[in-house]
């Protein structure tokens, strides 16, 4: 399927449903407590397959985890676990759903103890997106300093599957790093929100 427009785009958004993520949600500034749920969640789903696979089974997986409400997901008990292991909608790993409860109970007391885990998770890059200007995907590196330094803090809180690799696609999904490639649209349109 070819884009709906002309408009130059990272190399990776060719088909759907790459093509509607990048261009409305991939690198966009998120500051919504429920979603930074559902990705830390769907980051750690997603380790060792392409986040296409993740994204054709992103409903299936909002209806299995309730819609990603943490304090529900922080609740669940093993039937609830063997429920979900069960579930094909969904990634069936035993490890990754297990993150996933646990992730949820960490994050609770993130929100407790800072207030949201969106003032936590901002002080890694000071508060603004860094903007980056990498000319071509093959620059743009698997982690950095701040996703090192953000895992391990994860780690130490009792999160799961939030090595820094996946802490800097976390990143890069969020928009705490605008990693969009120059020639891309919307490295322009994220480079001049606040």
């Amino acid at each position: 399927m070819l884009p709906p427009d002309d408009r130059p785009r990272c190399g990776w958004a060719s088909r759907e449903p790459n093509l509607s993520y990048h261009d409305h949600e991939w690198g966009t500034p998120l500051h919504d407590e429920r979603a930074w749920f559902e990705f830390l969640a769907l980051e750690g789903a997603q380790a060792g397959l392409s986040w296409e696979t993740i994204l054709r089974k992103r409903a299936n997986y909002r209806a299995a985890f309730d819609n990603f409400d943490p304090a529900l997901v922080a609740a669940y008990d093993d039937a609830k676990g063997a429920a979900l292991l069960a579930d094909a909608g969904i990634i069936r790993n035993r490890l990754k759903i297990n993150a996933a409860i646990q992730n949820a109970r960490a994050f609770l007391a993130v929100q407790r103890e800072f207030g949201s885990f969106d003032a936590y998770i901002w002080r890694f890059v000071g508060g603004l997106p860094r903007q980056n200007n990498w000319a071509t995907f093959r620059e743009v590196p698997a982690t950095t300093p701040e996703a090192e330094a953000l895992s391990k803090d994860l780690i130490k809180r009792g999160f799961k599957f939030v090595g820094p690799t996946i802490c800097y696609a976390l990143m890069q999904a969020t928009g705490l790093v605008n990693d969009h490639t120059t020639d891309c649209f919307r490295h322009a349109e994220l480079a001049r929100q606040p």
